[in-house]
């Protein structure tokens, strides 16, 4: 049986318009990109590389060939060479990605979000990971996770200028997430199965994961939007302020109208033809 070819699918075709507005900003700040790249891309790439390696699975057709398989398939309809996929030992559910310079990209799950998402939930992950390779987001991730580490070692001025810049990439990381969580639509072709991760990560576990109820979420994400009299906005900018992804209720209600539109309607259309 062939192999079905890799799209053509490019970022800019569900690149949110958050996404875009804050990548441009970024972008005015002289010498920034050329600097991370320079200076830290070589260094931080060999040093994460050789953690993973060193003390996580790496999974392959090899080594659980049905996990691989859902990433390989994310990989093609998202028009991305394979990166490496690697599974860590963690209490906490999570996902990252890591792409300083393009050489050796790689995507990483904790054991513990593996045992609490189905494998159609779990392939929505792995996409919103690759969302962040498709779109090249390695750099200004990495600047924003050094930004919060030395926080802590600047003088008082230094401190100032840092929050300044924190602040921005901030607002730019949580503009990044909504991008990449249309791109793990765009896997999946279920806006249910990606509101049910950010579900299951609001107060999921694998004891109770398969009693929680999905339609009582959606109704609790428009409470938290109806919720705007007397401080509840100004609540909700402080909230959000400090926080390096949209809430989870957002981001759902965000990826549940995403798909109610004629520019996802004509990606599903574009990337899975036979399927129409």
């Amino acid at each position: 049986m062939p192999v079905p070819a890799y799209s053509s699918l490019r970022a800019d075709q569900f690149r949110h318009p958050c996404d875009r507005e804050a990548t441009q900003a970024l972008q005015q700040l002289p010498g920034l990109d050329l600097l991370v790249r320079s200076l830290l891309g070589s260094v931080a790439e060999q040093a994460f590389y050789l953690e993973n390696i060193g003390s996580s699975l790496r999974l392959s057709e090899q080594q659980l060939p049905d996990i691989y398989g859902l990433h390989i398939e994310a990989c093609r309809i998202l028009g991305l060479e394979p990166s490496q996929l690697y599974l860590k030992q963690h209490p906490v559910p999570n996902a990252y990605t890591f792409a300083m310079r393009g050489k050796q990209p790689f995507v990483v799950l904790h054991s513990s979000l593996v045992e609490l998402l189905t494998p159609k939930e779990l392939q929505a992950v792995l996409a919103h990971e690759l969302g962040h390779l498709k779109c090249e987001h390695g750099v200004y991730l990495t600047i924003a996770n050094l930004l919060l580490f030395a926080t802590s070692q600047l003088s008082p001025w230094g401190l100032l200028l840092a929050q300044g810049l924190q602040t921005q990439l901030m607002h730019w990381l949580r503009c990044a997430e909504l991008t990449c969580d249309r791109a793990a639509l765009l896997v999946t072709q279920d806006p249910r199965v990606v509101a049910s991760v950010l579900m299951k990560l609001c107060g999921g576990s694998p004891q109770w994961s398969d009693r929680l109820n999905l339609d009582a979420f959606i109704a609790q994400a428009r409470d938290y939007e109806a919720a705007d009299r007397g401080w509840y906005n100004l609540f909700k900018e402080l909230q959000a302020s400090q926080l390096t992804h949209p809430l989870p209720v957002l981001r759902a209600r965000e990826i549940l109208d995403w798909a109610e539109t004629q520019q996802y309607d004509r990606l599903v259309k574009q990337l899975h033809p036979a399927r129409q």
